[in-house]
């Protein structure tokens, strides 16, 4: 999934002639704390509400704010995990999407994303999740989705979590299968370091309300 497809028409854009009120109102209407700013189809920057209420003149306009905008952005064929690393290292609500002229096009709100990986990690699908932990050099998704599909259930979705300053990886599968006992008796007889597993109805109740408190947190 790329940018251009994550674009929502949730939220405009800001435009030099806007002042910081009017910027304020629809960050509170939009549920977002930024929102892109525009000069036609140029894109400006990115402003914070916190930048607006630094400056303690929402009433000016925006050209006539020394406003610190934030310049990230992302290429409508950038892919979704680009969009994520730009949310999570500036730590924004929106992501301004720009085409291959550096024009803009829209912008892709974190609820609005969200909402995305869902589908993405299968969290609604039924099943079941395993956390394996193992070294770095030992991984294998091949190896793994083949003990897995031994025993006549297959891998939805996977994801790694390592720590830098260590050889040793997590990889969390979705499986679609409720019963685990199997295959996690496999995993043990290849020498597979369990580290947890949640079956359909010990996880997805918990997994669901989660979510589900996520986005009503973004609604808030």
């Amino acid at each position: 999934m790329l940018a251009r497809d994550l674009i929502t028409d949730e939220v405009p854009p800001l435009k030099l002639t806007d002042d910081g009120t009017k910027a304020l109102k629809w960050m509170d209407e939009f549920k977002v704390t930024h929102l892109p700013v525009v000069n036609g189809t140029e894109f400006l920057g990115i402003v914070s509400d916190t930048d607006i209420l630094d400056l303690n003149q929402p009433e000016l306009l925006l050209r006539e704010q020394r406003l610190p905008l934030i310049k990230t952005s992302a290429l409508e064929d950038q892919h979704i995990f680009d969009v994520i690393k730009f949310i999570a290292d500036a730590n924004l609500t929106v992501v301004p999407v720009l085409n291959s002229d550096y024009h803009y096009i829209g912008a892709i709100t974190i609820g609005h994303l969200m909402k995305q990986v869902s589908g993405i990690a299968s969290i609604n699908d039924p099943g079941g999740i395993i956390v394996l932990e193992m070294n770095q050099h030992d991984y294998s998704l091949t190896e793994i989705a083949r003990i897995v599909e031994g025993n006549d259930a297959r891998v939805m979705s996977s994801y790694i979590t390592s720590d830098p300053e260590s050889t040793k990886m997590e990889v969390t599968i979705k499986i679609n299968k409720k019963d685990l006992n199997g295959i996690l008796q496999t995993f043990h007889r290849y020498n597979y370091l369990v580290k947890a597993s949640f079956q359909e109805n010990k996880f997805k109740d918990d997994l669901k309300n989660r979510y589900d408190s996520l986005m009503n947190y973004l609604k808030m």
